[in-house]
């Protein structure tokens, strides 16, 4: 079973993992040829065709009959094949040089490469044998070094002279002859080429006739998601082997290999492709084995022009999922109940996909809200989910019957993959860029959520329930006062009936407390916190959401403290003994007896060092990477780094987490732990302010304290 292709002089290099049966293989594949689509007038067609001639990058031009689109019929397009896959970009941009815009239209031209070649040749590339594996940890090179003298080859650190790195790596890897090359960063690869030509020796990464070659599969870039900037490293490949950059790697961050295989199968996206492809990406893939599947094409730059609708509609459609105002406060006797992957769901029982809402056979208005039309012809859209949604509720089955470590972390990885894909399956339906979205989906899908959750609010409200809390597919309850309650159980089964959606019983909290806004007294949605009635499966007494302990940023140093006020006002349910903690710990800071490591503020920056105007924290820690390493910190990249002195100008404010800082400011992380403080007391009506009076009150201040 091949499972990592190489492109190398028009060839296709297919190689087997190394297994049982003997060491890793390869075959040449020397009759591939990529191939895209050309749609329009046959007049407009033949002109670019025969413009197309004369190109060395041709294999072979036809015509041939393929479904534009989902609900379109066949219709005759021009088949262009090409001699090599980093040809098919160029050819396509060239329709554009013989006709209108718009005249033209490509498809199947943007695969990535090694997709591509498994789409076309009706390849699994799924390995069939555990897959060996080698780490390799390189240092960031700093600008004052002159070669490389680290290196961490499964967790074993050499030192020495760079030839002696070069040649620990080049030993560990020909001893064990792995499948996948785990790099913490894109620099590996070439960093150790570059250091193995210097050092005059021939350095095989790679397998088979190329082993001592690399390859730049891409190059660097930032991008923006969600109102945030994210970085892309560059992208390396050696022959016969997979390179998985940790750094860059979401599902294997929050997922593990087994559930990046998972999807490999699913998606025929290589394992190396995998490994660095956003959620979107992989849905996408799965997406286009379903298109593929009903003979049906991918348009190139999607161009999908919103319905009209007028402005009352715009105003009821432009709406987000159910949101309930949390009480704030501190609530006890809480119990929480979820819909199974409500939004997947939706799709799934009411045949939303972007060729069935508002068509043009159907005239039922089957949206609430919105009066949209949904057609009676089977979706595509509910085709690819639905294996998803059952294979994960059979995976969780599975979980809950095995005791087995290895075996649960296998099943977990997989389902943690399958949750991402459902996740944001929804939120691709809105994005401008996704192959298959409409708009119209998305609004449709947040219709339905809106009306199943206000539903099941009126039904557990008349079963003597109130509903503290409620947020997109979750509801907080509490036992209404003075009424006789009928048991959740049996009014989530009443509501799934009525639904056609699982309304699942989460758990029991002894108390739960909702946090409010910063700048007012209404209810923060997201952030609340509490204690379980009993401890989940994973062990865990406490849940929390939204507040600092989950932020990124946060310190781990503040996270840890912000826990242990929670479980001392868990314990007394009485603000005093929480500030008495609070204040233990400011002294403990201010007696430098915090650990610097777990004082770090990791944030991500938005754009280049020398685009900021603003003299902040981060800013100071961008300078100060600046000069201590070759390379600049990209936009979108992360900065680590601890605040050791904030009263100070530039680069000196802070120290870079590499740099092992020995001090730090206890003023900053004292006003981040009050700030902290202030969410574990707000729900009960303390503000920041009151804290700090408390803390004044009850703190005995020396001069010796703030020395």
């Amino acid at each position: 079973m091949c499972y990592t292709f190489d492109f190398i002089d028009g060839d296709v290099y297919r190689w087997t993992p190394a297994g049982d049966d003997g060491p890793a293989a390869y075959d040449i594949d020397s009759t591939y040829r990529p191939r895209f689509y050309v749609r329009g007038p046959r007049e407009t067609r033949a002109a670019y065709e025969q413009a197309l001639e004369p190109h060395p990058s041709v294999a072979a031009v036809e015509t041939v009959e393929r479904r534009p689109g989902f609900g379109e019929t066949y219709e005759s397009m021009t088949l262009v094949a090409a001699t090599a896959v980093d040809a098919v970009p160029t050819l396509a941009r060239q329709a554009n040089q013989v006709a209108l815009p718009g005249e033209l239209r490509c498809y199947n031209v943007d695969f990535s490469p090694e997709f591509r070649y498994c789409l076309e040749t009706d390849t699994d590339p799924t390995p069939n044998t555990r897959l060996t594996t080698v780490e390799i940890h390189l240092p960031r090179a700093r600008a004052t070094d002159e070669e490389l003298s680290r290196v961490t080859v499964d967790g074993e650190t050499v030192r020495g002279s760079q030839a002696t790195v070069v040649d620990a790596v080049a030993t560990r890897v020909a001893e064990r002859d792995p499948d996948v090359l785990f790099v913490n960063a894109a620099a590996v690869i070439p960093r150790l080429f570059a250091a193995a030509r210097d050092e005059g020796r021939t350095l095989e990464l790679g397998r088979g006739p190329h082993a001592a070659t690399f390859q730049q599969l891409a190059g660097e870039s930032a991008y923006h998601s969600y109102g945030q900037v994210g970085h892309s490293p560059a992208r390396y490949n050696v022959p016969g082997r997979v390179v998985i950059n940790r750094s860059a790697s979401f599902f294997l961050d929050e997922t593990n290999l087994a559930g990046c295989l998972d999807l490999v199968e699913r998606s025929r996206k290589p394992l190396q492709e995998q490994a660095w492809a956003s959620i979107g990406n992989v849905l996408t893939a799965i997406q286009i084995r379903e298109a593929q599947r009903r003979d049906v094409l991918v348009q190139w730059r999607a161009w999908r022009p919103e319905s009209w609708k007028t402005m009352g509609s715009l105003y009821t459609a432009d709406r987000g999922g159910f949101t309930f105002s949390p009480n704030v406060g501190v609530h006890t006797d809480v119990h929480e109940v979820d819909f199974s992957s409500l939004y997947p769901n939706i799709i799934i029982t009411r045949n939303i996909s972007p060729e069935t809402i508002r068509c043009d056979c159907c005239s039922t208005r089957d949206v609430p809200e919105l009066g949209y039309s949904i057609c009676d012809r089977a979706g595509y859209l509910p085709d690819v989910l639905a294996p998803l949604v059952s294979d994960r509720d059979a995976i969780k089955a599975q979980l809950s019957e095995t005791t087995d470590l290895p075996e649960r972390e296998r099943l977990e990885g997989k389902s943690a993959a399958l949750k991402w894909i459902l996740v944001s399956c929804f939120g691709y339906q809105g994005f401008s860029n996704a192959k298959f979205g409409r708009i119209e989906c998305h609004e449709a899908i947040n219709a339905f959520a809106r009306s199943i959750l206000l539903d099941a609010k009126d039904q557990l409200e008349q079963a003597g329930w109130d509903v503290v809390h409620g947020l997109v597919d979750s509801l907080w309850v509490t036992p209404a006062p003075e009424c006789d309650q009928r048991p959740l159980t049996a009014v989530c089964q009443d509501i799934t009936d009525d639904v056609g959606i699982r309304l699942e019983y989460e758990g029991a909290f002894d108390w739960v407390a909702f946090v409010p806004k910063r700048d007012s007294a209404a209810g923060a949605l997201t952030k609340y916190f509490g204690k379980y009635a009993d401890p989940t499966a994973d062990g865990s007494t406490y849940k929390y959401r939204g507040i600092e302990c989950r932020q990124r940023s946060t310190p781990a140093f503040v996270a840890s403290v912000q826990k242990e006020l929670i479980r001392t006002f868990d314990q007394y349910r009485d603000p005093g003994p929480v500030i008495d903690n609070l204040a233990a710990h400011l002294e403990a800071l201010h007696a430098g007896r915090a650990d610097v490591a777990d004082l770090v503020v990791s944030t991500r920056t938005s754009k280049p060092l020398s685009e900021y105007d603003q003299a902040t924290q981060m800013v100071a820690a961008l300078q100060r990477a600046d000069s201590l390493y070759d390379d600049d910190p990209p936009a979108g990249g992360t900065v680590a780094y601890v605040v050791v002195d904030d009263d100070k100008r530039g680069r000196e404010r802070v120290s870079l987490r590499e740099e092992a800082p020995s001090t730090y400011d206890a003023g900053f992380y004292e006003t981040a732990l009050i700030r902290a403080a202030t969410s574990v007391l707000a729900p009960c009506g303390w503000t920041q302010a009151r804290i700090e009076r408390a803390l004044a009150e009850t703190t005995e201040t020396s001069l010796g304290r703030w020395a």
